[in-house]
């Protein structure tokens, strides 16, 4: 049986009974021509898979150094956490606070987050306080900055280049790697099919 879901479109208000469409498949406003939902296919699995997958990824990211400067014989390691710490140290707290939330914390929280949904439902039980989960999933969403983080360190890299030997660290590869499980992550989560598995969660 087809389900059904009441709904208005974003762009034009028009109310309409939304049919689920088949995997794969839109739903558009006749209207408009705006598109309504989107179904992904395997949207649970898929996105509870890479959610586990970038759960490692974060904890290698933080556990392994993620940078080696060898410079007239001597070796530097830097994790990180480093550049937080360093930042602090030099007076900058509100700059220090600002990459600890984008590059460490935002990702952690999206991470748990998406898994405090998608475990139960895989269980067929329904996750509490669903409504404000994802809400404060999708807020965060815009707070997650890796990849800026990631391209200020390439940025050093060179520049640092032609000064000492820079060694990459295992922590670096997992980083780039969560970078891309995040965001692959979030673009399979459907919470239409989210509501869904609810209505029949026990």
């Amino acid at each position: 049986m087809t389900e059904q879901t009441f709904i208005a479109c974003h762009e034009c208000d028009l109310l309409q009974h939304l049919k689920s469409p088949p995997p794969g498949g839109s739903a558009r406003c006749p209207r408009c021509g705006a598109v309504l939902h989107r179904s992904k296919r395997d949207s649970l699995n898929r996105t509870l898979a890479l959610s586990l997958a970038g759960l490692i990824l974060f904890a290698v990211a933080n556990a392994f150094p993620f940078l080696a400067f060898e410079m007239q014989g001597q070796v530097t390691q830097t994790r990180l956490f480093t550049g937080v710490s360093d930042l602090y140290q030099q007076g900058m707290w509100g700059l220090a606070a600002l990459v600890l939330l984008t590059t460490i914390i935002v990702p952690a929280v999206q991470l748990t987050l998406m898994l405090y949904i998608l475990v139960p439902l895989k269980f067929g039980r329904a996750p509490q306080h669903l409504a404000g989960v994802l809400r404060l999933l999708h807020n965060l969403t815009p707070w997650g900055m890796m990849e800026v983080f990631m391209l200020g360190i390439l940025v050093s890299v060179v520049k640092l280049a032609g000064m000492a030997t820079i060694v990459p660290g295992l922590a670096l590869w997992a980083f780039g790697l969560l970078i891309f499980v995040l965001a692959a992550a979030a673009a399979a989560l459907d919470p239409h099919l989210i509501w869904e598995k609810v209505r029949y969660a026990s």
